[in-house]
């Protein structure tokens, strides 16, 4: 569901790129910093506020009523409580936290630019709604017995609500973009399988959602914004965390109700990744057509597959496509 959130978030704020606009001329020195960030300045519109703040708020209601009905439903209800899951899942969970924040919020920030909001703002508005929704979500996670609050991800979504604001504020673009990517996890051996299949779905809609050995999250900094090298706008370099080996949260060994050892493969070695790969920046790349301009915005979002060098158990690797 969080992903839905996300992707949901992602199409609002492409489509904010692709709206006829009227650019104006506030002032030369703002004039320039906008348009060398590749952004329309837009008039104050208060239809368009309206619309936005609307919008905002019966969008997110209907996704947590829909949230609740059908997943928190599943579980009874409790008195309010915390939940200390920081050494879970080598805290892939938790730069997904990050990633999801970061990523609501940009969408925010676009959606409020928009309406011709002030600068300081749509910053402050649109940057920190990422993190008040997921706080909303874990809020009721502190209500349901499966779950409970817990301060990693609530520490985890200021951080991503963080990245987002100071680089607005700083530079007016996101010059270190947080990204995201999936490949469909094999498991070879029928066990692995098995497990991996009561833990994360067997669809790759569920791996998306749910596989943690599938996922890889990235900083991709654009080297032109940054070091101000001549090479192409586009031409970013990323560095992605992901983690293998996990069939449960803290190790790979499950228990029944009773406390029977049902699955137990402590044999297998749970482990970080580092990567580090060239990626693109579809923003910075220059198009008349609003289709193309949505398309670009909603892919800024995730990792170009791509040349990847990944460090992992103390030795090198390479993969000619990484996704």
């Amino acid at each position: 569901m969080r992903l839905i959130i996300v992707i949901t978030c992602l199409a609002f704020s492409s489509t904010a790129y692709c709206q006829d606009s009227i650019r104006l001329k506030i002032d030369s020195s703002h004039y320039q910093q906008i348009t060398a960030a590749g952004y329309t300045v837009y008039p104050y519109n208060k239809k368009r506020v309206r619309f936005v703040a609307t919008a905002s708020v019966a969008a997110y209601g209907s996704m947590m009523i829909a949230l609740n009905s059908f997943w928190y439903s599943k579980y009874p209800r409790s008195n309010f409580h915390f939940f200390n899951d920081d050494a879970e899942w080598l805290q892939v969970d938790k730069v997904g936290h990050i990633y999801t924040s970061y990523i609501e919020g940009r969408a925010g920030i676009e959606a409020w630019r928009w309406t011709g909001l002030s600068r300081k703002k749509r910053i402050w508005i649109g940057g920190l709604s990422g993190a008040a929704y997921q706080t909303i979500i874990e809020t009721l996670d502190g209500f349901s017995s499966e779950y409970g609050w817990s301060w990693g991800d609530f520490t985890a979504n200021v951080l991503g609500a963080g990245s987002l604001i100071s680089q607005e504020l700083a530079w007016d673009e996101q010059r270190i973009k947080l990204k995201f990517s999936i490949h469909k996890k094999r498991y070879s051996q029928p066990d692995l399988e098995a497990r991996a299949t009561s833990l994360y779905g067997s669809s790759f809609a569920e791996s998306l959602i749910k596989d943690y050995n599938a996922q890889t999250y990235w900083a991709s900094a654009n080297i032109q914004s940054l070091l101000h090298l001549k090479v192409p706008k586009w031409l970013g370099l990323s560095v992605g965390y992901g983690a293998e080996g996990l069939f449960g949260a803290r190790s790979n060994i499950a228990k029944d109700k009773n406390g029977n050892i049902i699955f137990d493969r402590s044999d297998i070695k749970r482990y970080r990744q580092w990567f580090l790969s060239p990626d693109i920046d579809f923003t910075k790349i220059k198009t008349n057509k609003k289709a193309v301009r949505f398309l670009f915005a909603f892919l800024s979002a995730f990792k170009f597959p791509a040349p990847t060098l990944e460090f992992s158990n103390g030795s090198f690797k390479g993969h000619w496509i990484y996704f």
